[in-house]
């Protein structure tokens, strides 16, 4: 049998997904701009209309890892990439916190 080229089978599969998403929501509301997106306009809590889009990115088949398996890193990936982002958020905000009180003891200092 014949292997189905890259193509076609990425092309499938983001049909699928997009057939998946866009039955939720009235014909016109998505616009297709590609074969990998559709957009829309939404307007923003300031009033003002944004262009938004909706894109499907197919990996790379893998041969060191199954698809599984690359998925479960990425999500792995980028839950310790939002703790890091976390810890440094709370180092700062302690640093911010000495260096304040330090101003203040030097304020107070030079007032005595």
């Amino acid at each position: 049998m014949a292997k189905i080229s890259k193509n076609i089978v990425d092309a499938d599969l983001r049909a699928r997904i997009f057939s998946t998403l866009l039955d939720e929501f009235e014909n016109d509301f998505f616009v297709k701009i590609n074969d990998r997106q559709y957009g829309c306009i939404l307007t923003d809590k300031n009033g003002v209309e944004r262009y938004c889009r909706v894109g499907v990115i197919v990996a790379e088949e893998r041969e060191d890892m199954t698809a599984r398996e690359l998925m479960a890193k990425e999500i792995a990936d980028y839950n310790a990439k939002q703790e890091s982002k976390a810890a440094k958020a709370t180092e700062r905000a302690k640093k911010a916190e000495a260096d304040k009180a330090r101003r203040k003891a030097k304020e107070k200092e030079k007032e005595a």
